[in-house]
């Protein structure tokens, strides 16, 4: 009797992988997030949490807590944002690299919270284009897995290699 071979081998399939270049960069780009956490308030703490090997960030790719703006793609604005810090932020921000994505993460980032005051900007949407918004107060670190999963799953639906043509043009609904 002749044993049955399982898995791959290199003699029958050879060294090649065949795809499509968007495909690639898709799969490269959601996989290797890499944040930059702004721990602005008590929500801070919760994203530190997220690092820790309890609940394994590192499953997707985002591990690498950069916190040099020049590094990551990610922002996790954790916390109460004053007007105060709103310019720091927003010059953070504009310093990432393209692309970049923005994680609102708590009541306060999201809202504004529980502070109705003159000096708390109502919503770090004000200044920064959010992608994904978790609640709570503050927000445990599983909802932070469930932005990064959110997130990836956003990445991987958008088209990354520039067309010819517009995407209204060929008939796709782009959210």
């Amino acid at each position: 009797m002749k044993a049955t071979e399982i898995g791959y081998n290199s003699k029958i399939e050879g060294n090649v992988v065949h795809t499509r270049l968007d495909s690639a960069v898709s799969w490269f780009r959601k996989n290797s997030l890499w944040p930059m956490p702004m721990g602005l308030a008590c929500c801070g703490i919760e994203l530190m949490a997220v690092g820790a090997s309890r609940f394994d960030i590192s499953r997707f790719g985002s591990e690498v807590m950069r916190f040099s703006p020049r590094q990551s793609d990610v922002m996790i604005v954790a916390g109460t944002v004053t007007y105060k810090m709103a310019l720091a932020v927003r010059r953070i921000y504009e310093q990432m690299p393209e692309p970049k994505w923005v994680i609102a993460m708590g009541a306060c980032a999201s809202s504004g919270g529980m502070y109705r005051s003159y000096a708390t900007l109502q919503g770090v949407d004000r200044i920064l284009p959010v992608d994904v918004y978790i609640s709570g107060c503050p927000p445990r670190p599983e909802a932070v897995l469930e932005a990064l999963m959110k997130l990836q799953n956003k990445i991987s639906k958008e088209p990354h290699i520039a067309d010819k043509k517009p995407a209204r043009d060929r008939g796709l609904i782009l959210s």
